[in-house]
């Protein structure tokens, strides 16, 4: 049946009428249904598998839920905060990624404002770093910290400018870069822990340390002078370790083979000396017969060196030469 339009205007203000009071007899029912959606709407809510919810009632912290599907007082009786928990977050310094990737696009702005600083021996650096985080107590962090990310930001970029500041130039490039980032980092969770911040420092890590651009010919001209000296240094300890070692072990050897031979004249003096005195007291028991002894023992020493050989009588006034007493030698 469609609708007919009325005759007269009677009959139109009378249809108005009708039609009004077909939509007030709604009005109830509609507002039942809104209060029902309204109701439906911000009583239930779900948390993800990498989140918490933190419900405040009346402003207060009230509980913390788990992942799945909850029910909560409706019309802000009790407000919701969803928080990541599992995430790792990433905020970087000196630099910003624009696409991650295998080819890794990064933005061709200048934030030189947060990675030119000034090390410990008055030269200047510009460094780039990392610092990944992720939440541990979401309660901690809702009710103590208004933006926890500039909050990160700010205690690290403090933080290693006072580390910097406190290295020299090739503390900073080489010899402390692993020590930096691990002192960088517990200092940063000891300032968020007296806070209450409820963040946990995963890692720190310096990506560059460079010398500003303006300067790296300069600056890459002293590091090859340095090499180029620390390589005459290590060439001259090389010759020191060949020569040094070697003349001591001359010098030790000189010096034993002297003591060497000192004892073994002593030794043998002292023999000598023994044996003497040993035939000094066999002589004086019997003079004679000793006498003839080492007389024997000389001419058995004396006689094989001889090349020639006498007989003398003590009576005779010239001596007779035995020949060819020694069979072969062709001696006379």
């Amino acid at each position: 049946m469609g609708f007919k339009i009325p005759d007269t205007p009677e009959e139109l203000l009378n249809h108005g009428r009708r039609r009004f009071s077909e939509f007030i007899k709604w009005i109830p029912q509609i507002f039942a249904l809104t209060v029902l959606s309204g109701f439906m709407l911000s009583s239930f809510y779900s948390v993800g598998p990498d989140e918490v919810g933190v419900i405040r009632r009346f402003g207060q912290y009230h509980r913390t839920t788990a992942p799945g599907l909850h029910w909560k007082f409706p019309f802000n009786i009790e407000r919701l905060d969803i928080v990541k928990v599992t995430t790792v977050f990433l905020e970087e310094f000196g630099f910003r990624t624009v696409k991650a990737g295998v080819s890794t696009q990064y933005s061709s702005k200048s934030f030189l404002d947060e990675s030119l600083m000034l090390t410990g021996d008055l030269n200047v650096l510009d460094v780039t770093w990392v610092v990944q985080f992720k939440i541990k107590d979401p309660v901690k962090l809702l009710f103590n910290i208004r933006d926890p990310r500039q909050t990160v930001r700010d205690i690290s970029e403090a933080v290693m400018r006072q580390e910097i500041g406190d290295s020299s130039v090739n503390e900073a490039l080489a010899t402390r870069r692993i020590e930096l980032n691990l002192d960088v980092q517990d200092r940063i969770q000891t300032i968020l822990d007296k806070y209450e911040s409820g963040i946990q420092i995963e890692n720190v890590k310096l990506q560059d340390v460079n010398p500003p651009d303006e300067v790296k010919p300069s600056f890459n001209e002293v590091n090859e002078a340095k090499q180029e000296q620390e390589k005459v240094v290590n060439q001259s300890w090389e010759a020191y370790n060949k020569v040094i070692p070697k003349a001591r072990g001359e010098a030790e050897k000189t010096i034993r083979e002297a003591e060497g031979y000192a004892l073994r004249q002593i030794n043998q003096a002292q023999g000598d000396a023994a044996n003497f005195l040993a035939r000094w007291n066999e002589y004086k028991k019997a003079k004679e017969v000793t006498r003839q002894r080492l007389y024997l023992e000389t001419l058995e020493e004396v006689l094989p060196t001889a090349n020639h050989i006498y007989i003398m009588d003590a009576d005779m006034k010239s001596f007779l030469p035995l020949l060819n007493l020694k069979e072969g030698t062709g001696n006379e």
